[in-house]
């Protein structure tokens, strides 16, 4: 585990959110129903219905009914499927659940159908949404649903040379004081700096960089200050940056301030803290092909793949990506957490949404990844 704080947080937040959700509750589009309820399930006499009915039964975890309203033309097995939506290898999907959805059709004919779905997942770090395309086709008198071949990575047996840097921390016994063996904080800077008036509120955003030949866990701090030099509010970069830096390594930070309009603060307080940390340089993980461009609902995306380039298993994989106008200067910070595990030696790909307003300026950016593995320390 890279650190200890963020996973523990991770496990437990999670534990707590399966079991409410699996107690009860409702769902934004269509009401989630606890697994083992009797329900009745309208014909799939149409394509929307249809899907409704295989969705309903995932959130419900009726495998044997969802399956059923597959079509037997679709390239997927029982395995696969529910590996599909629940996820593996530790992987974000597997702390998550299906809270809603929100189906609307794209084209429908007497006999096949294609709807877009907006699927909404409760997950340890907050809500995600994912947008999927679904095919369907009249068998009979009902619709099922064509599944693509589901590609579930397959790891070969090989010996992964390890070459990485490793940093240890040793505290000394119980009777020593960590203050008295003149042991300083990592030095680390804020570089950049840049306040903006979001849809939201008021957004604080830059770069951080870890000065020193040592590794670092960072947090960036912010208070705003109104023309009386009162503080309007504080906040922390919280999980939009990345805590663990190592030597000379710079990430992204963004601090929200909801509800807060720039007009009514005079000035901005920044506060970097760090702390020396153990850590490592592996698992590396490769960001290729990058590229911006236009999802299937006309927004700005940057797109591209994360390569495992060690071989350990990364189980969440959190990517934080700078953007800048044609003066270098940070105009945004987005990031998005991947809910698929890394496997060794294996890639996935990535997606992360620019705001409609910041897209026409942005002329570069730099992308960090962040990731937690189970069972390591």
């Amino acid at each position: 585990m890279k650190f200890i704080l963020p996973i523990s947080l991770v496990v437990a937040t999670a534990a707590l959110m399966v079991l409410g959700l699996f107690i009860g509750g409702q769902a934004r589009g269509t009401v989630g129903i606890a697994a083992g309820s009797a329900v009745y399930t309208p014909k799939a006499d149409n394509a929307e219905q249809a899907l409704k009915n295989l969705l309903a039964d995932v959130q419900r975890r009726n495998w044997d009914r969802a399956l059923a309203a597959v079509s037997k033309s679709s390239a997927t097995d029982k395995e696969s499927f529910i590996q599909e939506w629940t996820g593996s290898n530790g992987s974000l999907r597997s702390f998550s659940a299906l809270e809603g959805f929100e189906s609307r059709p794209l084209h429908i004919t007497p006999d096949e159908a294609q709807i877009r779905v907006r699927l909404h997942w409760a997950t340890p770090v907050g809500p995600l949404e994912d947008v999927r395309d679904f095919r369907l086709i009249r068998e009979g008198d009902v619709w099922k649903t064509v599944l693509p071949k589901i590609q579930v990575p397959n790891v070969p047996a090989q010996v992964i040379p390890v070459t990485y840097l490793r940093w240890d921390l040793v505290s000394g016994g119980a009777a020593d004081e960590w203050g008295s063996r003149n042991v300083d904080a990592p030095h680390v800077r804020i570089i950049s700096m840049n306040a903006v008036d979001s849809a939201e509120g008021a957004v604080v955003m830059g770069e951080i960089v870890n000065e020193d030949t040592v590794p670092a866990f960072v947090n960036v701090n912010a208070t705003l200050v109104d023309s009386a030099g009162s503080a309007i509010d504080d906040e922390t970069s919280f999980d939009k940056i990345n805590h663990v830096l190592l030597p000379k390594q710079v990430s992204p930070y963004r601090i929200d301030f909801p509800n807060i309009s720039l007009k009514n603060v005079k000035s901005v307080r920044m506060d970097e803290k760090a702390t020396l940390v153990p850590a490592s340089a592996d698992p590396v993980i490769g960001v290729m092909n990058q590229k911006i461009e236009s999802d299937v609902q006309g927004k700005s995306v940057l797109h591209g793949d994360l390569f495992n380039q060690s071989g350990q298993t990364v189980n969440i994989s959190h990517v934080i990506v700078s953007f800048y106008d044609n003066n270098a200067k940070v105009i945004w910070v987005a990031d998005g957490y991947e809910d698929h595990a890394l496997l060794p030696q294996s890639s996935e790909p990535f997606a992360v949404e620019i705001p409609k307003s910041v897209a026409p300026k942005v002329q570069n950016f730099h992308v960090v990844v962040d990731q937690y593995s189970l069972g390591r320390s």
